[in-house]
This record gives C-alpha cells, structure tokens and sequence, in this order.
C-alpha cells in the first residue's frame, strides 16, 4: 500500500508543475488547449462513473459519496469549459449580424 505522504508529495509537485507548464503557454494557444483539457475531462467523468459503479458492488458508503461527488464536479467541470470556449469562439465571430 502507498504511503499517504507519498501520494501528499506527488500531488504537490504534480501541481506545482502545472502551474510551471500552463504559465509558459502562449494566450493564442489557449483556446485549443482549453479544448483538449475540456476533452480530458469528459474522459474524467467516464473514470469516475466507472469507479462508482465499483463501489457500489463492493459497498462502501464514504466510496460511493465520493463517486458521486467526482461525477458531478467533473460533469460541470466539463459543461463549464465548453461554454467558455464556445463563448471565446464567438468573439473570433466576422460575420456581422447587421447584414
């Protein structure tokens, strides 16, 4: 079994990488990266769906509350940043409505 600390140090450099990699991204990628991520998180979803599923064979209160949470926050996760981007996507919009 992993050590707690373990799993606590891999998520502190995981974050701090991140943080590293997204700052040297140019703005004009942003978009499509935003995508991509947006893609990921649906892939999120199915993961903590599938884990749900588990828990609920296998019983487990605290699991199952914990599935439950992951597949809401992820799925607004996920509706949240195709609005954004749909929204982004517009202002590149050059048809002009007045026409």
């Amino acid at each position: 079994m992993i050590s707690p600390y373990v799993l606590l140090m891999v998520f502190i450099v995981c974050t701090i990488a991140g943080y590293f990699i997204i700052k040297t991204v140019p703005s004009l990628l942003h978009t499509p990266l935003m995508s991509g991520m947006n893609a990921l998180s649906g892939v999120t979803v199915v993961g903590a769906i599938t884990a749900t599923g588990f828990s609920l064979l296998t019983g487990g209160f605290c699991s199952q509350l914990a599935g439950c949470l992951a597949i809401i926050l992820a799925t607004i996760n996920v509706v949240g940043g195709f609005g954004v981007t749909d929204r982004m996507l517009k202002m590149f919009n050059k048809k002009n409505k007045e026409e």
